[in-house]
This record gives C-alpha cells, sequence and structure tokens, in this order.
C-alpha cells in the first residue's frame, strides 16, 4: 500500500498518485509494497527503495549513511504490546526533499501522526519536519507503553504482595513478569535506537534551527525514559524475587512435611525391627499380651514427636 502525502495550507494530507506533477509530495509512505507498487515508486521517484525483509541482516554501524545525496537511516518502531509483532523496522531514504518510509506492516503510529498533523496546521513544513516527528511520536508512544507496564507491574505486586500465592498462581504471576520485563526491554532498546537516530540527523548538519532544538527536546524525552525504564527493570526484579521466595517456601512445606514424618515414623520402626529379631525367647511368643504391648509401644513412639512437633508449631 502506497500512501503519498503533500502539504496544503500548512496540513499534510493525502493524495493520489496521479496528482503528484500538480502537487509535490513531501512524505512516500510504503506498507508492505508488491513488486508492482515498488517498481512504481522507483520509476516514478527515480529511487531505489530498500526492501524491508532484508533490513534485519543490517549490522548497527550501517543503518545511518549518506550515500548519492540521499540521506538513509533504518529504525525500529514500536507497534503494540504482542511479543511477536512488539515492533516493526522501518527504512527512510530522504531525496530530493521528499520523504520515503518503507516497512512490511502498518503502524498505528504513523496513522497517528497523519491524524495529528490534520488538526494542527503548521506542525510540518518540510519532509525532515515529518521525519523528527516521526521519532517524537515513537518517543511519546515509548512512553504510553511504559506508563502500560507500570498499570501491569502495579496489579501483579498488588497479587504478590497481599496474598499467598500457589504454585499455580506464582507460574502465572512469572509469566506476566517475564511479558512486562520483555516489553520494558523492547521500550528501552527502541529508545536506544530512536538515540542513534535523533543523533545522526543532529551531526548531519541538515536541520534548521527549530528542528535542531526539537531533536535536542527529544534527546532529553529520551534521558527521562531511560530512568524509568531502569526503575521498571528493578520493580520487575523485586517482584521475580518476592514470587520465587512464596515458590520457595511452598516447596518447603512439602519437604517440611515429609521430614516431620521420616522423624516422626523413625522410632516405630525402630521398635518393629527389634521386634523382628530372631531372638530364642520372643517376647509376643512368651508374652500373651506382647503384640499389643508392641502395637501399643509403637503409637507411642509416633505421638510423642508429633505431640513435640506440634508444640514448636513445626505443623503448621
Amino acid at each position: 500500500m502506497i500512501n503519498i502525502f503533500t502539504l496544503d495550507h500548512g496540513r499534510l494530507v493525502n493524495i493520489q498518485p496521479d496528482e503528484i506533477a500538480l502537487r509535490k509530495p513531501i512524505w512516500v509512505d510504503v506498507s508492505g509494497p508488491s513488486e508492482d507498487e515498488r517498481a512504481w515508486v522507483n520509476a516514478t521517484f527515480s529511487i531505489t527503495l530498500p526492501h524491508p525483509e532484508h533490513l534485519r541482516d543490517i549490522e548497527a554501524s550501517a543503518r545511518f549513511y549518506e550515500e548519492n545525496e540521499e540521506l538513509h537511516v533504518r529504525s525500529d518502531f514500536l507497534r503494540g504490546k504482542e511479543i511477536d509483532s512488539l515492533s516493526v523496522i522501518v527504512a527512510f531514504v530522504l531525496s530530493r526533499n521528499v520523504l520515503f518510509s518503507v516497512h512490511d506492516q502498518d503502524l498505528p503510529l504513523f496513522q497517528i501522526f497523519r491524524q495529528r498533523t490534520l488538526g494542527h496546521p503548521e506542525l510540518v513544513e518540510d519532509s525532515l519536519d515529518v521525519l523528527i516527528d516521526l521519532y517524537g511520536s515513537d518517543v511519546e508512544f515509548s512512553a504510553d507503553a511504559l506508563e502500560e507496564v507500570y498499570v501491569e507491574l502495579g496489579g501483579i505486586g498488588n497479587r504478590v504482595l497481599n496474598s499467598t500465592l500457589g504454585d499455580t498462581e506464582a507460574a502465572e504471576v512469572l509469566a506476566n513478569i517475564a511479558h512486562s520485563e520483555y516489553l520494558n526491554g523492547r521500550i528501552r532498546r527502541n529508545l536506544m535506537d530512536t538515540r542513534r537516530a535523533i543523533s545522526f540527523l543532529m551531526r548531519s548538519k541538515l536541520l534548521k534551527p527549530n528542528q535542531l532544538e526539537e531533536s535536542h527536546q527529544i534527546m532529553r524525552d529520551i534521558d527521562s525514559l531511560d530512568g524509568h525504564t531502569a526503575f521498571l527493570f528493578d520493580k520487575i526484579n523485586f517482584l521475580m524475587n518476592t514470587t520465587v521466595g512464596f515458590i520457595n517456601i511452598n516447596q518447603n512445606k512439602v519437604v517440611r512435611l515429609f521430614s516431620v514424618a521420616s522423624v516422626a515414623l523413625l522410632p516405630p520402626t525402630l521398635i518393629a525391627s527389634i521386634y523382628g529379631m530372631n531372638f530364642k525367647n520372643m517376647a509376643e511368643l512368651q508374652w500373651e499380651y506382647g503384640y499389643e504391648f508392641s502395637l501399643l509401644l509403637m503409637a507411642m513412639s509416633v505421638a510423642l514427636p508429633f505431640w513435640i512437633f506440634h508444640r514448636k508449631g513445626w505443623l503448621r
């Protein structure tokens, strides 16, 4: 799908392909393009679009570069909280004051940005403004995602600290904590990638003073969010350790039960072993109540340890 945008009285509006000759585009957004769509963009704008499926093989050091008077930037953008679709790789090419963005999945962030420009005239003035504002929107989207992590961890914390967890509940809590940790880690990685992209744009010396100031503000926002991600990592570790502690307590209860049973059953086992020895004069044969006495003695040997354990509170 190809979306072509131009400026109309300070607003970013969508135009049709046959209007390109009359209205100069500043942003061409290509989402999941077919071969025909890719060939049309390449022929119309005299540019070679990168393949999104090839972007994952690019080394980190080769994501930002200038070539043939074109600016190439490769970045990750958050898509949602689902693990299998958390981020999408986007390739930007700035050529002849037109920004081209290529990605294999549509991004809610791009839709939100386009809607916001409709109600805010003069928000963008050229293609560089679009690129910078997209990164600014990505930072805001990351902040919203961090707030969701805060809410999720708050619910997990109430569940862990205000109730006793069984093994099943602890397993569910650990799964939720692992999801929050994964999401927090991807947000932190996304912020790092955005910081590198903004830093590259600032070093390219293509930005105007107002764009440079906006870039500095984005960098300050990223720095503030880094502190939140570090705090969330600490909170995740605390909840993880607490949950594992509950699991250890439950396991210790089981081990303690077997320990108490083994200690309590040791005396009757010893008595039964003594009575089972092959003596010449066996008590149960020489004495009429020998069996009854041995059974009573074993019962008393079991009751006495359990009474002691109960007094000490080891059976609770």
